[in-house]
Order: C-alpha cells, then sequence, then structure tokens
C-alpha cells in the first residue's frame, strides 16, 4: 500500500545551534579542516557512520545532545567563531577583473558528468570528478563567477568489496539527497523547480539540485520524478552505468537538459566549459537558442557559441572517448537537426574526424573540439597527445598546429593537504596560503620549514595512516565472515616507522598496478628486510566490465595475503576520497607506473607532493614537466622511451623500478647518519614542495583558465553580441565568402636573398608573390614557417614570422616580405603560408582554412 502523504522527523535544532545547519549546507566544511572537525567531536562514533556528512550526522544526533548543546557556553563560543569565519569568507566579493561583467549572475557555466567534492556527495567515480571538484573549489577561493552543472545519481558509482579469493564485487548504495548537503531549487512558487523538455520526441521531466561549494553553486539535475516513467527515472540512476544509448540519454540531459536548467532558473553564462566530451550536446543546445530566440543563422549562431566555448579532454585513449553510432544518433537527433536548419549528413559530420564517411560514428569529442575555440589538453605532454589523436579534424594543417593546447591539472591543496601538515603551513607560509591567489610567492615560504618539523609532522601523519589501514582492514575482514587470526594479523600489519609506499587508482590495464608483482622474489626480499623494512598499501577500483583490471586486483591481493608478505602489504576495499586522504597525506612514496604516453596527468601524485610525499613515476602526464633530472623532486622510472613491444616495457621498466628502490629510494630514506631522521630526504620534500607546489595547484589551474579562456570568451562574446549581434552575423558573412573564394588564392616566386650558412641571431629575408582573388589583403595573414628539421627532412618544430604586402606586380600579385631570426644552431627549413584573418576572429586555425606555397622552400642563395 502506497501512503497517502510523505513526511520526514528530524530532530529539532535549539536556536543558538542554528549556525550548526548552516555550516552543514555547504560544502566548505570539506576543505576547513577545523569544521569537519568541530562536528565530529560532538559524537566521533556518529561522524564515522555518517561518512562525514554532516546533514545526516544533526538529522540523527539526540534530541538530548542537542538540548545539552545548546547550553554549553564553550561549545556556543566556538560555533561563533566558526560561523564568523564561514560568513567572512561566504560575504568576500571581488572577482578577477574582466569577469564581472555581468551585474548578476555568472559568467561561467562548467560542465562535468561527475564531482568528487566531498565522500558525502558521492557522485563521482574518480579523477576527472575530484578535478572537477577541486576546479569549483578553487573557482569559490578565488571567487570567480562560476556555476558548476551535472547529473544527481541515485546510486552514484559502484562501492567496491572482494570475495574471499579476491575477486572484486560491486554494490550500488541508494543516494538520499535530502540526507545529504543538497537543496532542491523552487520555483517562484516555492514548489520544486521542474523542467520540462522534449527528447527522442517525449517530454522529459527533471528537478534541480543546489549544492554549496563555498561560493560557487552547483546544480545537479535529477530525473527519478513521478513525471517521468519509470524508464527515464532510470536515467540518473547511476554513473557511467547501462548500456551505449543509456550513455548517450545522459549526455543529452547533461548537455541539452544543462541549458534548460540555466534557462529555467533565469541563469545566462556567456561562457560555457566543457569538462570532456560528456557536456558536448550543451554547445548544440546553445546554439539552437540563439538561432530561435535572436534569429541568427546557424552559421553565426555557432561561431557566437564556439567563441565562448572552452573545452578540455581528458583522455588519451581512443576508447575513451564516447562514439554513437549513426542509428542510434537518428532516434534521438533527427529532429534535433531539422530545428537547426542542418541536413542529416551535415548534423553528423560535426562529430565526424573523417566528414564523407557516412558509416563513421558520431564521436564526442571531435563535436566538442568543433564547438569551441579553446581546447586544451591537461598537461603538456597530454596536449601532445590529443593534437596527434585528433589531427584529422583539421587535415590540412601539421600536428602541431592543430588548434589544443594545454592547460596542466591542479589540485586543491586546502582539500588535499593534512590537517597536521595545514597547521604546520599556518606557521611558516601565514593563513592566506589557502586563498592566496600568488602561488609562488606562497611557494617561497615552504623553504622556511625546519627540516625537524616537516619530519616529525610526516611521521604522525604515517603513524595515522597505519592506524587507519589496521582498522579499515580488519572492518573488511569482519565483513566478510573472516576468523578470528586473521582479525589479529590485521591488527599488527604494517610498521609506523618503515619506509611506505602507496599506490592508489583506477586498475585500468594500462596504469599497470602488475609491475611490481613482474619479479617476485625481489618483492618479497624487499618487504622482508628486517634492516630497513619497506611496506605497501595498495587501494583502487577496476570498471565493473573489466575482467583484466580485476584479475590485476586478484593477483596483487593474492600476494598481499602470502605468508611472506601479509604483515607489509596491504589492499584495502572500497577506494574514495576518505581513503585517498590518509594515502597521500601518510606514504612516504607515492608510486605511479603508467604506460607512457597514455596518463592525461595524474593528479593524485599532485595530492602526495603537496604533503611532502616523493613522486616516484614513469614519465607521463604532470610527472614529465614536474620531474628534475637531478633527482631533487623525486625520482623517474626510465627516460620517457616509447616502446612498440609492451612485454619487453613492462620487464624493462619494472627491473629499473626495483633498481631504483634499492639502490636510492631505501638507502636514502634510512640515512640516518646525521643524526635521528633522514636529512637529505627531508631536502627533497622540501624541494618538491617549493617548486611544484606553486605550479601543480588548482588556484594556478584555474587563474590560467580565467586569464586564458574564460576572459577572452567572454570578451569575445561580448563584441561579437553588440548591436543586437551585428558583428557576429557579419562574421559569418565573411566567413562563407572566404570559403568561397579560398581555392583561388595562390602563392608565386618564394625567394630568400641569403647566405648559405647564416649566424645564430641573424635575418632570414623572404619574399613571396601571393594572388588574392574575391578577398581583401585584411582577409588573410602570410607567414614564414620555419623550424629546425628531423633526420627525415621534416619540420621538427616550428615558428611562424608575420609577412607584410610591400607592392603589386604589373599582373596584380601582392608582394609580401618578411624576416624570421632562427635562435639556435642546426639544420634548418622553410615556407610560406596563408592563413584567414578577422579581427573578431578568436584562432585563424579554427576554421580548418590553409594554403601552403605549393613550390617547395628555395634553397638559400648567396
Amino acid at each position: 500500500m502506497q501512503p497517502l502523504h510523505v513526511y520526514t522527523v528530524v530532530p529539532k535544532l535549539p536556536e543558538k545551534l542554528l549556525p550548526l545547519k548552516t555550516l552543514a549546507s555547504n560544502l566548505y566544511f570539506s576543505w576547513q579542516h577545523e569544521i569537519e572537525e568541530f562536528f565530529a567531536q560532538i559524537d566521533r562514533e556518529l561522524w564515522e557512520k555518517s561518512e562525514h556528512n554532516p546533514v545526516w550526522f544533526l538529522n540523527h544526533l539526540p534530541q538530548s545532545t542537542l538540548e545539552e548543546l545548546g547550553e554549553d557556553e564553550f561549545f556556543l563560543d566556538r560555533l561563533s567563531t566558526i560561523a564568523a569565519g564561514f560568513e567572512k569568507y561566504i560575504s568576500k566579493r571581488g572577482p578577477m577583473t574582466g569577469l564581472d561583467a555581468l551585474d548578476s549572475g555568472p559568467v561561467v557555466a562548467y560542465f562535468s558528468a561527475e564531482y568528487g567534492i566531498a565522500q558525502c556527495l558521492p557522485v563521482y567515480s574518480g579523477g576527472l570528478g575530484v578535478l572537477a571538484g577541486d576546479h569549483l573549489k578553487s573557482a569559490s577561493d578565488l571567487n570567480i563567477p562560476l556555476v558548476g552543472i551535472g547529473l544527481c545519481y541515485q546510486r552514484g558509482f559502484f562501492r567496491q568489496y572482494l570475495t574471499h579469493d579476491g575477486w572484486q564485487q560491486e554494490r550500488y548504495q541508494p543516494n538520499d539527497f535530502e540526507q545529504m548537503p543538497l537543496s532542491p531549487v523552487l520555483d517562484e512558487e516555492g514548489l520544486p523547480l521542474k523542467v520540462r523538455f522534449q527528447m527522442q520526441g517525449k517530454p522529459l521531466y527533471f528537478r534541480v539540485w543546489r549544492a554549496d561549494v563555498g561560493r560557487v553553486p552547483l546544480f545537479l539535475m535529477d530525473t527519478n520524478i513521478p513525471e517521468n516513467p519509470p524508464e527515464r527515472r532510470e536515467l540518473t540512476s547511476q554513473l557511467y552505468g547501462g548500456d551505449l544509448e543509456m550513455r548517450l540519454m545522459q549526455e543529452y540531459l547533461l548537455g541539452i537538459g544543462g541549458i534548460k536548467a540555466l534557462e529555467a532558473m533565469g541563469l545566462s553564462p556567456r561562457v560555457i566549459h566543457m569538462n570532456e566530451g560528456h557536456s558536448a550536446f550543451a554547445g548544440l543546445e546553445r546554439i539552437r537558442v540563439l538561432m530561435q530566440d535572436r534569429h541568427l543563422s546557424f552559421e553565426a549562431a555557432l561561431e557566437l557559441v564556439a567563441q565562448s566555448s572552452v573545452f578540455t579532454t581528458h583522455t588519451p585513449v581512443p576508447a575513451g572517448n564516447d562514439r554513437f553510432s549513426p542509428d542510434l544518433m537518428a532516434r534521438y537527433f533527427q529532429e534535433y537537426s531539422a530545428d537547426l536548419g542542418l541536413s542529416w549528413k551535415v548534423f553528423l559530420a560535426l562529430g565526424r574526424e573523417n566528414t564523407r564517411d557516412d558509416a563513421e560514428h558520431f564521436c564526442m569529442t571531435i563535436l566538442a573540439l568543433r564547438l569551441s575555440r579553446f581546447n586544451n589538453g591537461v598537461s603538456r605532454l597530454h596536449g601532445k597527445v590529443s593534437r596527434k589523436m585528433w589531427a584529422k579534424v583539421w587535415p590540412q594543417y601539421p600536428e602541431e598546429d592543430v588548434p589544443i593546447g594545454w592547460v596542466t591539472n591542479g589540485i586543491h591543496f586546502p582539500t588535499w593537504v593534512a590537517p597536521e601538515m595545514s597547521v604546520l603551513f599556518d606557521r611558516f607560509l601565514g593563513q592566506s596560503w589557502r586563498e592566496d591567489p600568488d602561488c609562488e610567492r606562497v611557494g617561497e615560504k615552504f623553504g622556511t620549514i625546519p627540516d625537524i618539523e616537516l619530519w616529525r609532522t610526516h611521521e604522525r601523519l604515517r603513524e595515522r595512516l597505519v592506524d587507519f589501514v589496521r582498522r579499515r582492514l580488519q572492518q573488511q575482514i569482519m565483513s566478510r565472515g573472516g576468523r578470528s587470526w586473521e582479525l589479529e594479523v590485521a591488527d599488527n600489519v604494517l610498521n609506523p616507522e618503515a619506509l611506505t609506499i602507496g599506490f592508489a587508482r583506477r586498475f585500468a590495464s594500462y596504469k599497470r598496478a602488475y609491475l611490481l608483482l613482474k619479479d617476485d622474489d625481489r618483492l618479497k626480499r624487499l618487504v622482508t628486510d628486517p634492516a630497513r623494512p619497506v611496506q605497501f598499501v595498495f587501494a583502487g577500483k577496476a570498471h565493473p566490465r573489466d575482467n583484466e583490471g580485476k584479475k590485476i586486483i586478484q593477483e596483487l591481493i593474492s600476494l598481499c595475503q602470502s605468508p611472506e608478505s601479509r604483515a607489509s602489504m596491504v589492499f584495502l576495499e572500497d577506494y574514495d576520497m576518505q581513503v585517498a586522504r590518509y594515502l597521500v597525506q601518510g606514504c612516504d612514496i607515492w608510486l605511479n607506473n603508467p604506460r607512457r604516453p597514455l596518463e592525461a596527468c595524474g593528479t593524485s601524485g599532485m595530492k602526495a607532493m603537496a604533503n611532502g610525499v616523493l613522486n616516484l613515476s614513469t614519465l607521463d602526464g604532470w610527472w614529465d614537466e614536474a620531474w628534475s633530472p637531478d633527482n631533487s623532486v623525486g625520482w623517474a622510472i626510465g627516460n620517457a622511451e616509447e616502446y612498440d613491444d609492451v612485454e619487453y616495457q613492462d620487464f624493462v621498466e619494472s627491473q629499473t623500478l626495483y633498481n631504483i628502490l634499492e639502490k636510492d629510494v631505501i638507502p636514502l630514506f634510512y640515512d640516518r647518519v646525521q643524526g635521528s631522521f633522514p636529512r637529505r630526504w627531508v631536502q627533497k620534500m622540501k624541494q618538491a614542495l617549493k617548486t611544484l607546489g606553486p605550479v601543480f595547484n588548482g588556484h594556478r589551474m584555474v587563474e590560467e583558465y580565467s586569464k586564458r579562456a574564460y576572459l577572452p570568451s567572454n570578451i569575445s562574446y561580448g563584441k561579437l553580441s553588440a548591436n543586437e549581434y551585428r558583428p557576429v552575423v557579419e562574421l559569418a558573412e565573411w566567413r562563407m565568402n572566404l570559403l568561397t573564394h579560398w581555392g583561388a588564392l595562390d602563392i608565386r616566386n618564394v625567394q630568400c636573398i641569403t647566405a648559405h650558412e647564416m649566424f645564430v641571431g641573424e635575418n632570414l629575408e623572404v619574399s613571396a608573390e601571393v594572388k588574392v582573388e574575391g578577398l581583401g589583403i585584411q582577409d588573410i595573414r602570410v607567414e614564414i614557417y620555419t623550424g629546425p628539421l628531423d633526420h627525415t627532412g621534416k619540420f621538427a618544430s616550428r615558428s611562424t614570422f608575420l609577412m607584410s604586402p610591400d607592392e603589386r606586380t604589373p599582373d596584380g600579385w601582392y608582394v609580401y616580405r618578411g624576416k624570421a631570426m632562427p635562435m639556435a644552431t642546426g639544420k634548418f627549413g622553410f615556407t610560406v603560408r596563408i592563413l584567414p584573418h578577422h579581427p573578431l576572429l578568436r584562432d585563424a586555425h579554427s576554421l580548418g582554412l590553409i594554403f601552403w606555397a605549393d613550390e617547395p622552400a628555395p634553397k638559400l642563395q648567396g
């Protein structure tokens, strides 16, 4: 029988305790250790049971406890102080210059399929979500006018548990949104806002939940409401669950529904940031709205949307980019393409590398690349990998000119730095390190921390990790009905003073968790050495359908449970943000050995670094640009080699890993000659904090996005939409004329009057004759394209130098002249090219038009 009415009973907070509700309702507590600890001290056992969820915690406190706290003057004084600090943080204003163009409302809407903000809001699976959460937190600290858009998953990602033989199993725990730091967005009548839009020709309804991330609101869409039929209520049931069609529907909701949600809430951000390709349909919906409401052509709307959109790709593995068959796309977008005034073939071409291949699947990453004028990978190396990976989208361009750059990820230091380490930073860096946008100035101060204080703080964190591992391991054993002797072993695993190595991440095969297992005997010698003990803590999940990843976990657990290893090797179940915090804060070494170049970034290593943990990693992702050849900030496995034979690569790099551990890491850790602690080890910790801390941090990352992407996008939107959108209409007309006449361009008579040999710093003087028909010289940019050559005679890298029109030949060709200055020695070459040019064009490469001199670059004359 169904109830007639549903209601909730919660404890009544005494009036003096009402600030507790305010503190519980904002996820600011997740990076403000003082607030988290304040809740925990009320009832530590209940706090742990709540999974650090202050809303659930307050709702389950006995009324008698609340009444007692309401009369406790010491508690009330502390509550008053903490609440005042929170109010001061929230009320601080003053966004970065240029991003405060709107009188009210956000400038940037950040779209992501997952957000890892706190353990008590489990709408994330791993690194992508945690990065999105850190992005919102840093945007809050820096007061960037930004909102987040995502989905509110009823069951989130899976919880992991292991069978007796170490096989991963999954369980899904339903989320009770009313018991979480979420509040329903209300309409004008004070009722939960419900948004209706069409999907596959049928209405789809969703409501919106709001999570406050400090000063930044995050809006999460939820289809589990009575207005939807059962199959559509399941749409937001599970993160990355279901089949390809479910994935397409979720991405339809995220992108198109996300724009609808912003409209329904009266928000009109000028800039959108698509975090991974999942949200690329948001660009299509922005185009559709502009065509419908502002009567723009598709070309004009596309230009406006692309110039005010930012796209970040995270996936260097082709299989990780969502692709949908033409038939599946037709079921959801055939009618939508007609709304855009596009033929079905032209619509599908927006998501295809080869626009002429009717069988090619529709790729979300390609759509996002085409609908954005600022595209980036998440590390310098990943930017390079992405340019190679998506070069076919711009077939006329050399790989280096593919318009995909990079903004290296960073982590939100206040979230990931341990409370004990935060106290140390407060003393020597000043409390402003949490919000100070001047990362470099703060970084210099790391050197002032006394060696012995840094080491003692780190030792306490290692002891805390060991205590956590023992408790967690006992819980794992009890949950699967383990025996008493197993519990006794668990109570004594790990040595609080031994060198502790952490390895925790998704168990995808390319991350190579098995690398240590390549030499069992050598590993067992390390972990059984009584003079210089070494111990390992592992954690991580395999995708539910990744049996290969599950087998790696099973092999690893088998080794951890062997008699020789069980005291010094541990695998922790159900890796989440809480487990991650203990690991990155308490290990001595953070081990990461992905197969280069398949790790886009690897932010877990940054979190470890922020706590003084040293990294030992292959030169992939962030470590490729962070590591120093003198090993002053950590160690590298190999020298950035890339192999064709992966089995051979695994063998070589596993041996290299063991050599580094045996000859460098272990001796340095146990070198106590100069006193009671490893001074040279601590010097590395400080050097890493000092040199890497200012760079690989979320504030630097968000500032970089703001200056390089958000601010230019906002300016472009303002310019193009001025005067009733007249500039973007003219730009679209200019583009159509350009496409019509581009093929009539020509280049001849490229000359260079320079000696065969040049000295560094001398000018290379080049002239060329250019034919321009149907266009003006103001519509093009002529450049010298020059750089060093590799052994095949191709450009190894390049620089470009502008050429200017000087005169006209009798038959009407323009003579362009320019100078290039090679700043290094070696064998160089050059050619001449033409690109489009318009004052309102953000990136000339985005149009895909380029004209090269046909004739080979002439030999230098002298």
